[in-house]
């Protein structure tokens, strides 16, 4: 018999994490000296979003440890309880986030995953690249 195969949780990689000191650093190395385009930053959380010019996956600078990517699924919620079914374990609840949800979960083999969904939106910024809001989903 063959065993009965979910949907997959994971729909693609939504930004990459890069620990830096400060942002004003991580923005004059990675904005520019290497050209990259400011997305967004968010002072409050310590990040800014990059963009990388083949693909809608962003390079997130943030001022917190660990260079890891984050996953963009359907459902935070959904998506964690799949991977815990399937026998990864939880390592952070899912919460509330400006955009959406995150959680994070581990795999049997130790590796943590990021989940993120962008239920609540995207970032609306201003030109200089300042979160100032979030456009919902619907427009």
């Amino acid at each position: 018999m063959v065993p009965h195969r979910a949907s997959p949780a994971i729909r693609k990689v939504d930004a990459v994490m890069v620990p830096v000191p400060d942002l004003d650093s991580g923005l004059r190395f990675y904005r520019d000296r290497l050209g990259h385009q400011l997305l967004w930053r968010d002072d409050e959380l310590g990040q800014a979003g990059l963009g990388l010019p083949d693909t809608d996956t962003e390079m997130v600078l943030t001022t917190r440890p660990g260079l890891v990517p984050a996953w963009l699924v359907d459902s935070a919620d959904d998506a964690t309880a799949q991977v815990v079914r399937a026998g990864g374990r939880m390592v952070a609840e899912p919460v509330d986030v400006p955009v959406g949800r995150l959680a994070v979960v581990a795999d049997p083999f130790g590796n943590e995953l990021v989940l993120i969904d962008l239920s609540k939106g995207t970032y609306v910024t201003d030109a200089s690249g300042a979160v100032t809001g979030v456009r919902n989903p619907a427009g």
